[in-house]
């Protein structure tokens, strides 16, 4: 397994371990829907370098996502911050929300 391989999948589990057992629940209901709502938050789990993404009308394969809706808003942060992503964005300008822009 090469480093970068190996980082991510640290990183991915790092994630999925600070979600409570009832946020774990949520998450695997919502990878049983079909897509996500047009402008809805997530998190791509196997492509998290690219940030937090919003959904858009193309359909957003639900495998390996983490919905924003599906966690608390203190795990969210937790997250935001795990990944390097609190107030910063794709471009390097800030946001409050982590979100790439």
């Amino acid at each position: 397994m090469n480093a970068d391989l190996r980082t991510e999948n640290v990183t991915r589990e790092g994630i999925l371990n600070l979600l409570s057992d009832d946020e774990v629940a949520k998450v695997s209901t919502a990878e049983t829907a079909v897509h996500l709502l047009d402008g809805e938050e997530y998190l791509d789990l196997e492509r998290l370098d690219q940030g937090v993404q919003r959904a858009t009308r193309a359909a957003t394969t639900m495998r390996g996502v983490l919905p924003r809706r599906t966690v608390h808003t203190d795990t969210w942060s937790k997250i935001l911050a795990q990944l390097g992503l609190t107030h910063r964005t794709v471009d390097g300008s800030r946001s409050d929300d982590g979100l790439a822009r």
